[in-house]
């Protein structure tokens, strides 16, 4: 739901918040213990209004900061010292209102195991540094108020300071985990970004620097100038893409466009919103040296996944014009299976050397790495290239039709 503004709520998560929500019910919890204990032991106190006074004014304190520890901005460390005060008072006025038999005897003092929650607090909000102070003051006030380090309160001492401390590291590596973690997901939100933007740079203004580079060597004078003028821009280009992060400048148009000898690739339409035929997508790109072959009936993909699978194919006869050499044939064979979509792009020319792949994309020539296997990679799919030389090279891109793209 949204609020009438109309704008979405943002809700944040944090590893942390389940503990402060545990501390709330922590704190209700072992009040309601220390009043029910100190009500069945009313009669055996010393003073019993003295004590009656103080559980008074610990229930007032709990219900009215009950929600100071349900998250880490209402938790100051103004309350924290309020409160962990409160229970160092109550440990030591038990002195005053109980018998020296019954102190002597092991019995529980005014907070009771109220007082953990006042030292857990200090253990979630500062890490365990905070929870070795605020339980080594406890731990002397037990020991004040029992008068000798007795064997029992020895041991209650170092459960709370160890358990304090403990749960304090530990909410101190989930915090760096937490910060560690969208660290990566921003590299990686980074990351895809500037990929999707170099496929649109290698299907747009690589193919038309390339294009104006042999086109200009070819024709001489002064357009072997401009020719010379793109092929710098063209690596320069290729080393930003391969190299850095672009800033984000919206989504451009997608499209492949390439000159050579077999003519331009057609360029990828906008697709519509909904399922669309991606044979519809493939067949443009018949020609006299492209075979396309499907099924007689309309191969349904979502507009976006269809798109991409489109664009991808045509970065593939794109390198088959450019790498292939004059007279190589394609062709493209389209696939409706019930779990993906396949679509087969082949050639018979002379394939790619081994290691070749691996080169290209170390000099900043994308188009295998980025414009194919990197869109079937973001449709949850797959490329698969097998070349060997001298006999073509085929390229299997499968869309599987459980993932969120391909429905």
């Amino acid at each position: 739901m949204t609020p009438r503004s109309g704008k979405p709520r943002v809700v944040r998560m944090s590893v942390e918040l389940p503990l402060w929500r545990a501390l709330t019910g922590y704190r209700v919890l072992t009040l309601g213990y220390a009043l029910a204990l100190f009500a069945f032991n009313y009669h055996e106190y010393v003073h019993p209004l003295g004590g009656a006074l103080y559980m008074g004014v610990l229930t007032l304190w709990t219900a009215l900061t009950w929600n100071r520890v349900s998250s880490p901005e209402r938790c100051t460390k103004r309350f924290l010292a309020a409160d962990l005060t409160i229970a160092l008072v109550g440990v030591l006025l038990t002195t005053v209102v109980d018998s020296p038999e019954r102190i002597d005897g092991g019995a529980a003092t005014l907070p009771s195991i109220w007082t953990g929650g006042a030292v857990l607090g200090c253990a979630i909000k500062g890490g365990w540094r905070w929870a070795a102070v605020g339980s080594t003051l406890v731990a002397l006030a037990n020991l004040v108020e029992r008068g000798s380090p007795a064997r029992d309160t020895v041991h209650n001492v170092l459960l709370v300071w160890v358990s304090s401390i403990a749960i304090g590291y530990i909410v101190e590596v989930a915090r760096a985990s937490e910060r560690t973690l969208a660290r990566a997901l921003r590299i990686e939100a980074a990351t895809r970004e500037r990929e999707r933007l170099a496929r649109d740079i290698h299907d747009g203004v690589l193919q038309v620097l390339a294009m104006v580079q042999r086109r200009g060597t070819a024709l001489g004078g002064e357009a072997a100038e401009l020719g010379r003028m793109a092929g710098e821009q063209e690596i320069a280009l290729r080393t930003l893409v391969a190299g850095g992060l672009l800033p984000v400048r919206g989504t451009p148009e997608r499209y492949a466009e390439a000159a050579g000898p077999a003519g331009p690739v057609p360029p990828a339409r906008r697709a519509p919103e909904g399922p669309c035929d991606l044979a519809a997508l493939l067949a443009p790109h018949a020609g006299p040296d492209v075979s396309f072959a499907g099924p007689g009936t309309a191969v349904l993909l979502e507009a976006a996944a269809a798109a991409e699978l489109a664009a991808a194919v045509g970065a593939a006869l794109d390198n088959v014009r450019k790498h292939a050499g004059d007279g190589a044939r394609a062709w493209i064979l389209l696939e409706d299976e019930p779990d993906a979509v396949i679509v087969t792009v082949r050639d018979d020319g002379p394939g790619i050397p081994d290691g070749r792949l691996a080169d290209a994309e170390r000099e900043g020539r994308m188009g295998v790495a980025l414009s194919i296997r990197g869109r079937l990679r973001d449709l949850g799919g797959s490329a698969e290239l097998l070349s060997v030389p001298g006999q073509g090279t085929e390229v299997e891109l499968r869309v599987p039709r459980g993932s969120e793209a391909g429905r």
